[in-house]
């Protein structure tokens, strides 16, 4: 059975054991996340897309999170139908992360929504304030695996992300895009 069908067959009990949840205080949501990464096979995915569903802005149906992916400012997150996060996933949605239907995101990719500053040269980098700046990943993209998303970035729909790429500016619809810094390689 495909997710899509397991999802649709559970949909009841699933919707009821993540509204459940939300009694529970956020703090303790994000600890049971934090137990949950790991866990394998089917039983981790839906304990990970119940627990992340109480605990971000908005939670799509079908969505699948693999196991040791990081998700930093939660809260800030959104997902539509039919999403897929690979395994070792880096996610920090600081400034704000929207993910639109049937986006698949392969292993090892990171997307972040902020960049560090360093104008005050008082104290080191690292401590210089963060700006946060939202990151929009619309609806049909493919990001191939160890792709990096940098912050204000726009992926137009139906486009798809070469393995490997940095992307840090906006991507049009329809192409893929691929390299360091990423370029159109092809209309499609």
């Amino acid at each position: 059975m495909k997710g899509r069908e397991t999802f649709r067959k559970y949909k009841g009990i699933i919707s009821f054991l993540s509204k459940m949840l939300t009694i529970l205080p956020i703090k303790i949501r994000s600890i049971m996340w934090e137990f949950v990464v790991y866990f394998p096979g089917k039983i981790g995915v839906g304990l990970r897309y119940i627990i992340m569903s109480s605990l971000i802005k908005k939670c799509g149906n079908n969505v699948y999170i693999g196991q040791g992916v990081t998700i930093k400012n939660i809260s800030n997150l959104s997902f539509g139908d039919n999403v897929s996060i690979h395994n070792n996933c880096y996610i920090d949605a600081l400034g704000g992360i929207s993910i639109g239907d049937n986006v698949s995101i392969a292993h090892n990719s990171s997307i972040l929504s902020f960049d560090h500053t360093w104008d005050d040269k008082s104290i080191p980098i690292k401590y210089n304030p963060l700006k946060p700046s939202s990151v929009s990943i619309k609806d049909d993209v493919w990001i191939g695996c160890g792709c990096r998303i940098m912050s204000g970035v726009i992926i137009n729909s139906r486009s798809i992300i070469a393995a490997g790429a940095v992307i840090n500016k906006e991507v049009g619809s329809n192409q893929i895009v691929g390299g360091i810094p990423g370029r159109t390689i092809k209309k499609i």
